[in-house]
């Protein structure tokens, strides 16, 4: 076969684009080792590394920001509250990524696991997984030892997997094989890997509230039912619980902006440079060598590479290439932010809100409410009674509000709403919006001795301090696909066919030199820098 060559520039300089030429502050060169596209949270991991083993790199960010959907903002008009706007907690991001690239960033432990609101006989009550009082709050609910015993078993079993799968994720990837010989523990396997969820959860716990907070780390983002057979719920389950080889969710101080911050500032410091606004629109690549258009606000440039790295879901990567684009996504969840004047009171008196809203507050979310959800939405409607979580940054790192704020007790709540598919505001996302955000709340307040509404603060132009987004807003505002939040069904973190060395190569000869570096790709999904870091060994060869 004849040696590949480059391609040849589609647009002659002076017509509809100029090689490198990007306008008053431009890069110098018009050929980089690696453009990366995208400059969120996974596109910087990549910059990052590449450019400290002495690659230039050049980052090409769509919007007029880095972070992608790992920022921190102030949403509300005239109000000192930076919030974590769309990723909000840490579990997956290594500690080697953090330690490699000389991070100025942290995060903090949260003091409370869960609180989980509930009546029995008539009476206020709640499981609280916090420490030492675990095992007093599940007898309180349960009227014995045995759940609490069963839970310890089972998130013993977890953690031991944890351990062993958590090291695997910035290693070239495993066989299946490979990966359960690793786990070496075959009821886990069973439970994990090949059984539905559904199949352990009731296997190991009889509390329909107990199995129902076991459920929803296999829900988040994730539309599926206990015992889909597909094993979706299985792998959005494992990806909750192995993180840092604990399966703790961490709150990053100064919220998730500081993360991408650290990373935009250790990428430039090591060389890369950095463009926002220049959206690349097609890569051209015959394997070996490639030009990306670039749209900029001077107009369109072409820019050439050894490697191209996309930080954007597999769709818009197939759209750069001219491929088939992979089948559908499909978002399933409503992401709302608050600002509180306080935290309203619970009647469940025996739980301070402090403690209660420290860590995941689960709201609706009994098995069997979580499995009527699902049938609600699958069957076309917005749940009646809508599951959801919520918890407050501020109460483990108050530095996200202004000191005016922190000094008069103002506080942040996140609210994650699950099975609430993306085809549910196909018809009028404004309507389903507002509809399930009231029943949501609806469904929180039936917990509280006061309406939520009445702690909202209130911003500049008089209006309460909330705001909710739909999967279509979020392919609308971050071109998510279907506004699914890992871009895709997550996988099992194992090679399969077609997976490559480090899962994220593509599919085709020609597009060699293209790799995968977003959520998208084999063990992508959440704020990790996985992706960017697998990428990026990849990239050279390592």
């Amino acid at each position: 076969m004849p040696a590949p060559q480059s391609p040849a520039p589609r647009t002659p300089a002076g017509q509809h684009g100029t090689r490198g030429a990007f306008g008053p502050g431009a890069p110098a060169r018009d050929r980089y080792d690696a453009v990366i596209v995208g400059g969120g949270h996974n596109g910087l991991v990549a910059a990052a590394y590449l450019a400290r083993a002495g690659r230039s790199v050049l980052v090409l960010e769509r919007l007029g920001t880095t972070g992608g959907a790992a920022i921190s903002t102030r949403p509300f008009a005239g109000v000192d509250a930076r919030l974590s706007r769309y990723s909000y907690l840490v579990s997956l991001l290594p500690d080697k990524v953090v330690r490699d690239l000389g991070l100025d960033f942290a995060v903090r432990k949260r003091t409370v696991s869960s609180y989980t609101p509930a009546v029995r006989d008539g009476r206020p009550t709640g499981l609280l997984v916090a420490g030492d009082r675990t095992r007093e709050s599940f007898a309180a609910l349960t009227g014995g030892d045995r759940e609490y015993a069963a839970w310890r078993r089972f998130y013993g079993m977890t953690q031991r997997v944890a351990e062993r799968v958590f090291p695997t994720l910035t290693e070239p990837l495993a066989g299946r094989d490979a990966l359960r010989a690793r786990i070496d523990d075959a009821d886990a396997w069973r439970m994990l890997f090949e059984e539905p969820l559904g199949v352990a959860v009731e296997e190991n716990f009889t509390d329909d509230l107990v199995r129902g907070v076991v459920l929803t780390d296999a829900l988040i983002g994730t539309f599926a039912d206990a015992h889909d057979v597909s094993l979706l719920q299985n792998r959005c389950f494992l990806y909750h619980v192995i993180g840092g080889g604990t399966g703790d969710w961490d709150v990053p101080v100064g919220g998730m902006g500081a993360l991408t911050d650290a990373l935009a500032g250790a990428a430039r410091a090591a060389g890369a440079e950095i463009r926002v606004r220049h959206e690349a629109t097609r890569i051209e690549t015959d394997g070996s060598a490639a030009e990306v258009t670039v749209r900029t606000p001077d107009g369109e440039h072409v820019v050439a590479a050894g490697r191209v790295l996309v930080n954007a879901s597999p769709q818009a990567l197939a759209a750069l290439v001219g491929d088939t684009p992979p089948p559908p996504a499909e978002g399933a969840q409503l992401k709302v932010n608050m600002l509180l004047t306080r935290l309203p009171k619970l009647r469940d008196r025996s739980v301070d809100p402090r403690q209660a809203f420290a860590g995941t507050f689960h709201i609706a979310e009994g098995y069997g409410q979580l499995a009527g959800a699902y049938r609600d939405a699958a069957a076309g409607r917005l749940p009646t009674a809508p599951p959801s979580e919520i918890y407050c940054h501020s109460l483990t790192d108050p530095t996200i509000l202004g000191p005016e704020l922190a000094a008069r007790g103002y506080q942040t709540l996140t609210l994650f709403g699950l099975h609430a598919p993306a085809r549910l505001f196909a018809a009028d996302n404004d309507a389903a919006r507002a509809a399930l955000l009231k029943a949501i709340l609806a469904e929180l307040d039936a917990h509280l001795e006061e309406p939520i509404t009445d702690c909202l603060a209130l911003d500049a132009n008089g209006d309460p301090c909330i705001e909710a987004k739909t999967p279509l807003d979020l392919e609308r505002d971050l071109r998510l696909p279907g506004g699914h939040i890992f871009h895709r069904d997550l996988s099992f973190p194992y090679a399969h066919e077609g997976t490559g060395r480090w899962g994220v190569e593509t599919a085709h000869a020609a597009h060699a030199n293209v790799l995968l570096c977003g959520a998208g790709a084999v063990r992508g999904g959440g704020v990790s820098g996985v992706p960017g870091h697998n990428a990026a060994m990849a990239a050279l060869g390592r």
